[in-house]
């Protein structure tokens, strides 16, 4: 039988002392998961909210003409699809997004494999690397439409181009823009990689070494096999943002000259913000949705091919 000391029993003081564990009470240990999960429950309600109401527009005739809009149908899709600027900006964001997020990834891959080697110098650049991602697409976009200046930008001075050559005319403002990307996402490309080929198990390049293997070889038959589950990772990063394009180019070129450089996102913004014609701006967005999610399922499944190759699956 417990001695009582006071009224209570020793495991009664114990618990009570200064360092005793407190007890949570059963019901705020199974109430936790529902308290912490509310700001992303919240954060899904705001974006499915926004979502669908602006696919529900794609159904009105609502514009800034017309505050009393009307269901019309599917006669915003038919005007939009028939539209041979709808075609040409999507022609213009394919366009972008493959030759962008090509030279990226090699890019990428190269400075890469150069940083992996420990050196000073790549150590040093390393660290510079991460600069182009502080900065805003905008305020780069502006950076980059004054050094394309013909008159006074600093690219024709270095270059001995003259005042005469511009960047941004019809037949180089895709190429330009495409060039500004380049800039600002190679880095991202490349750290992301440099973190995959640091991860690589040693042992079968120790090995490969071993039976005078060499680096070609090494890097052929071995890295690249293992990191490409991250090289992939970085190309659906790319080509997904590639695909959404607006900031930077319509800072340098507002999808001009004509309508060289106009894609799907300026098309639409143009429709929502230029015309006011709300209810097609929502349609070609819509249309680019379903777009970027046919390209992310096709592409996360080439992704998931590509780590159970690198684990040893079988693909």
């Amino acid at each position: 039988m417990a001695t009582t000391v006071g009224g209570r029993t020793p495991s009664q003081e114990t618990d009570r002392g200064p360092g005793a564990v407190r007890r949570v009470p059963t019901w705020r240990r199974k109430l936790r998961p529902y308290l912490l999960s509310v700001p992303a429950v919240l954060l899904i309600i705001g974006i499915l909210y926004a979502f669908f109401y602006g696919v529900y527009y794609t159904v009105l005739n609502y514009a800034a003409t017309n505050p009393t809009p009307t269901f019309i149908g599917v006669d915003n899709y038919r005007s939009v699809l028939g539209d041979t600027l709808f075609w040409r900006s999507a022609g213009t964001t394919l366009l972008y997004a493959v030759a962008a997020t090509g030279l990226e990834t090699v890019l990428g891959v190269a400075i890469a494999l150069l940083l992996n080697r420990s050196t000073l110098i790549g150590k040093t650049f390393e660290r510079l690397l991460i600069l182009p991602l502080m900065i805003a697409p905008v305020i780069a976009g502006v950076i980059w439409k004054l050094m394309f200046n013909p008159q006074f930008g600093v690219l024709n001075h270095v270059l001995g181009l003259g005042s005469t050559f511009d960047w941004l005319s019809k037949d180089r403002a895709l190429a330009s823009t495409i060039l500004v990307d380049v800039w600002i996402y190679t880095p991202f490309v490349a750290i992301l990689v440099l973190a995959g080929i640091r991860s690589l198990p040693k042992e079968p390049f120790e090995a490969s070494d071993v039976d005078g293997a060499n680096w070609f070889y090494m890097f052929r038959r071995l890295m690249l096999p293992m990191m490409w589950p991250y090289i992939l990772v970085a190309v659906i990063f790319r080509f997904m943002d590639c695909l959404k394009v607006f900031d930077a180019v319509y800072v340098l070129t507002a999808g001009g000259p004509g309508v060289t450089t106009t894609t799907l996102q300026i098309g639409a913004f143009e429709d929502s913000i230029t015309n006011l014609n709300y209810s097609r701006g929502s349609t070609y967005m819509f249309l680019l949705w379903i777009i970027v999610f046919i390209t992310a399922r096709y592409l996360v499944s080439v992704l998931g091919k590509a780590q159970r190759r690198a684990a040893g699956a079988g693909a």
